[in-house]
């Protein structure tokens, strides 16, 4: 099984402190520099898939979808298997979601490549199981039912939990739902537990009296990336650095502001503050380069889908990035 760092990069804020509205009314890009507005064509526009509480929140909170040189067709999803199906499909052309999903849907042929990371902490993965429930463990999990998403960052962890543990797939029965239909088929007794992420595990541990069994700490990167299809990094090159520029930005705002940040995110998707701070308090998410070590990590996540039979065959990391972009992250 792989093994992930357990510790986050350190944050660079030079140039991003303070950035919000003012700074976009002011004619500046999210780095505070001249916005390339020569390069990118009138009228582009950019169809970008999102999942909810996700990119395009942060960039409003952070003021930095202001006076933007092309035009955003924003779709929401509510995780990321039908968020990349979109992306194959060429109803989007860019979209954010976590390194297992993109995994799956590269190997399985989707034309497209990760022009951005972003490396969160993993615990904000978690198998989660009802607060009266005799399960204590990975190992209690033997001949019970878990429900997550099919190639997602919660079958992802469930997997290298039952290797950590000695366990294997077949121990344990694997229902594949979306995050509300597992939540739903949670309380009702359906399934024993569930492998969830971000929100859905802050709103189960808040406000359902859920407890994590195992978190992804030291069993997940906590990567997740922007994947734009190939036809758009061709055409609309100028204008997705700009998305990933901004969206850097506003990842960077929102750790200096996270409190605020919440406060802004709760209100706009309905949720309770308190579960929003959680949320966010336990991610920690920031950009990062696509380097050495980011290739490496998702090296280790393809292989492992390879070993338990998600994918067919061995994918090279290194093939599906395009660094190219990383020119555009904060110095």
């Amino acid at each position: 099984m792989p093994s992930f760092s357990r510790s986050l990069p350190p944050l660079s804020r030079r140039g991003v402190l303070g950035l919000g509205a003012g700074a976009v009314a002011a004619g500046l890009s999210p780095l505070g520099i001249p916005a390339a507005r020569a390069a990118i064509p009138a009228g582009t526009v950019l169809k970008v898939g999102d999942q909810k509480g996700g990119v395009q929140s942060v960039l409003e909170a952070a003021g930095l979808l202001a006076d933007l040189p092309y035009r955003i067709e924003w779709s929401q999803f509510p995780a990321a298997a039908p968020l990349l199906e979109a992306l194959n499909a060429g109803a989007i052309e860019v979209g954010y979601a976590g390194d297992a999903p993109t995994t799956f849907a590269l190997a399985a042929g989707t034309s497209a490549k990760i022009i951005g990371a972003v490396r969160s902490n993993p615990q904000s993965t978690t198998i989660l199981v009802p607060g009266a429930s005799a399960i204590g463990s990975v190992a209690d999990l033997k001949g019970k039912t878990i429900g997550t998403g099919r190639g997602s960052i919660g079958h992802y962890l469930v997997l290298a939990a039952l290797k950590a543990n000695g366990l294997k797939p077949d121990d344990v029965k694997i229902a594949f739902l979306l995050p509300s239909d597992a939540k739903s088929a949670l309380a009702a007794g359906s399934i024993d537990a569930w492998s969830s992420w971000g929100i859905y595990v802050s709103q189960a541990l808040l406000v359902d009296g859920a407890r994590a069994v195992v978190t992804g700490t030291g069993l997940m990167s906590g990567l997740s990336y922007q994947s734009a299809t190939l036809e758009t990094i061709t055409t609309k090159r100028e204008a997705l650095a700009d998305l990933i520029r901004r969206t850097a930005a506003a990842r960077l705002w929102a750790l200096e502001n996270s409190t605020a940040y919440a406060d802004i995110w709760a209100r706009a998707v309905g949720v309770d503050p308190a579960i929003a701070r959680h949320t966010f308090g336990v991610e920690r998410a920031r950009p990062v380069a696509i380097d050495a070590r980011v290739i490496t990590d998702q090296q280790a996540t393809a292989d492992v889908w390879r070993e338990f039979g998600i994918i067919q065959k061995r994918l090279d990391a290194a093939a599906i990035f395009d660094p190219g972009f990383n020119s555009v992250l904060p110095a």
